[in-house]
């Protein structure tokens, strides 16, 4: 097993949920990066339009294993 990863930082965004805006962001990584490990929510946002919710945002660190 490999003990070193990258950490990077991601955007995911959503018209329906925080959660929706994770799993988006995870989601859209998995296709171009391998051995994900972990992710942590660092900021949650959000834009208001018409005194109602009109989009969340969410910015994430996402750990992968580096290849050896």
């Amino acid at each position: 097993m490999n003990n070193i990863a990258k950490v990077i930082d991601l955007v995911g965004t959503s018209d329906v949920s925080i959660e929706d805006a994770i799993n988006g962001a995870i989601e859209r990584a998995a296709e171009t990066l391998e051995n994900l490990q972990w992710f942590e929510v660092v900021e949650t946002r959000g834009s208001i339009v018409n005194q109602k919710i009109e989009r969340y945002q969410v910015i994430l660190k996402v750990a992968f294993g580096l290849n050896d």
